[in-house]
């Protein structure tokens, strides 16, 4: 048996407005895969997540696939999966993943930005790097760069660190995602350290000048001992995976075949027994409450996605496509075989993601 599995975080709307979304989402290769899918089952679950997790639903997802298991407590340990997609061979020890961020001011608050608006060049971020890795090596820390948007340093008597992923925090007041633990205050001093310096660093000044954000903090997380991933790999539930890249690039280390880049037709064309693939850009818009931009790319994804492998499906193909659809608080599995999509007296229809928003 041949089976898909499809995430798309953020696929799910919010509850608030799930109906004003659902209506005007016009998907209906989308439509008839829910709407004819059975819910709330062993092959297409639906789970509940806390919405003051320091992990997105989909995180927590993607972790579990691929035998990273935690209990939402922490960001997933895939600092070291991370450096290797950076070709990057962690020395033994603790590492974790640092983001140079922007953090803005609210009222009252402190609010992460989301790092896929910082437009942080590779030269800029090059020189805050260098600028910084002194105060890393004052307090016995290797600093290594990945690239502009993903540094790592090593840090072994902080392991057990609770810690946020980005996605999480981003749009929230951070005092509550900040990391937690007996050394976080070691990290909250290197971080104001590093803060002070680039307040008025030449490639912040340029970057006012040419109206961006300045990069003005750092952001933890990933934490996990070097040897993680060794002993993760071949613990995937997949043959083969589709275009793990980017921010996911670490579980793509993990997964027996990762290929990027992939089309709807490669997809086809390699026939897995059992693939995952993900669709995730989504995510920016929703961190951004950009619901018209969300909306253009459902639609591509309708036609780039949806409606050649419902056809996959019909022509037996493939014999199940599961999508798992996230947001903020939920992830929801909607499943379908051929027979499914014989139930020719259920309506296509989007009113089931409206439904898990609400539970």
């Amino acid at each position: 048996m041949s089976h898909i599995e499809i995430l798309l975080p953020f696929g799910l709307p919010p509850g608030e407005l799930a109906a004003d979304l659902i209506r005007e989402c016009k998907t209906p290769s989308l439509a008839m895969l829910i709407g004819r899918a059975q819910t709330g089952n062993a092959a297409s679950p639906s789970e509940q997540f806390d919405p003051f997790s320091r992990v997105l639903p989909h995180e927590i997802w993607l972790s579990r696939q691929f035998g990273l298991e935690h209990d939402g407590q922490s960001s997933p340990p895939i600092a070291p999966a991370a450096m290797q997609a950076f070709n990057q061979a962690p020395a033994a020890g603790i590492w974790f993943i640092i983001n140079p961020v922007h953090i803005h001011f609210a009222r009252d608050h402190l609010v992460l930005t989301d790092q896929r608006q910082l437009l942080l060049s590779e030269q800029q971020s090059l020189a805050l790097f260098d600028s910084a890795k002194p105060y890393f090596e004052e307090v016995d820390k290797t600093l290594v760069y990945g690239n502009a948007h993903t540094w790592f340093v090593r840090a072994d008597e902080w392991n057990g660190l609770q810690t946020s992923t980005p996605d999480a925090t981003c749009g929230h007041n951070i005092d509550i995602w900040m990391p937690k633990g007996a050394h976080a205050l070691a990290w909250r001093k290197l971080q104001n350290e590093v803060q002070m310096l680039w307040h008025s660093h030449p490639v912040n000044e340029e970057r006012d000048a040419h109206g961006l954000k300045p990069v003005n903090s750092l952001w933890l997380w990933g934490g996990a001992p070097a040897d993680l991933t060794v002993g993760a790999v071949g613990r995937a539930n997949f043959t083969a995976t589709f275009n793990l890249s980017d921010d996911f690039s670490p579980y793509g280390q993990l997964s027996p075949a990762n290929r990027t880049n992939c089309s709807v037709a490669d997809l086809i064309a390699a026939a897995p027994k059992h693939g995952l693939l993900l669709l995730d850009s989504l995510i920016g818009p929703a961190l951004a409450s950009d619901w018209a931009t969300w909306l253009d790319r459902m639609h591509d994804y309708e036609t780039i996605w949806f409606a050649p492998l419902l056809a996959t499906l019909k022509a037996r193909r493939v014999d199940r496509l599961t999508l798992h659809l996230s947001h903020g608080g939920a992830i929801a599995g909607f499943s379908d075989t051929r027979r499914s999509l014989g139930k020719f007296w259920v309506k296509p229809s989007l009113s089931k993601l409206a439904t898990v928003t609400r539970s």
